[in-house]
């Protein structure tokens, strides 16, 4: 039985079974997917997944170079776009992220932003062993001591709930359930 979060739309199933879950150790795909965890706050992933292709489009594909130098012309701009959520904190998050991720990877080399993200779980995947839904936690001592280093950094949009949405979905944890043919992918990936 798959996980029943995803539910039957077409997009959320296809994101449970190829992406959410599996390991990722690149430092770019990293800070992409966690801005975009960040602007799920307060709505539900569908409708983040829905707006992916909007947000790669209207962020330069999340290269951070290019974010950083949004100015607040360019801001303007954005909370006119409908292919993203047009929440002025949540436009300015990402590129604050992304001034913060080039501070800390010019700080601590290339690809280092994602040895500073797995290092909440020592380097390898945490893989739990949950039966059903309600077994799955929505914050852990990992996420909480992630988004204290995070917003320490400058990053926003980073709670201890996001940051554990995101750990589930880079498969820095694997919340499959066991009884989820992607439990056993996710631990082989």
């Amino acid at each position: 039985m798959t996980c029943t979060w995803c539910g039957t739309d077409p997009i959320y199933v296809e994101y449970h079974d190829k992406v959410w879950g599996r390991p990722q150790f690149d430092s770019r795909h990293l800070f992409e997917k966690l801005c975009l965890d960040g602007q799920q706050a307060g709505l539900s992933w569908i409708t983040i997944l829905k707006k992916q292709a909007g947000y790669e489009k209207a962020f330069a594909n999340f290269e951070p170079s290019a974010i950083a130098k949004f100015d607040a012309d360019k801001v303007e701009e954005l909370m006119l776009n409908p292919d993203i959520v047009r929440n002025r904190q949540k436009i300015n998050s990402i590129i604050k992220n992304a001034k913060a991720f080039l501070t800390f990877e010019a700080e601590h080399g290339k690809g280092s932003f994602s040895e500073f993200l797995w290092q909440f779980v020592d380097g390898k995947p945490l893989v739990n062993e949950w039966q059903s839904k309600s077994d799955v936690p929505a914050v852990t001592p990992q996420s909480e001591a992630m988004s204290k280093a995070l917003k320490s950094l400058g990053f926003s949009f980073v709670g201890p709930t996001i940051c554990y949405a995101f750990m589930q979905a880079v498969g820095i944890v694997n919340d499959h359930l066991v009884s989820c043919p992607a439990h056993k992918e996710c631990i082989r990936s």
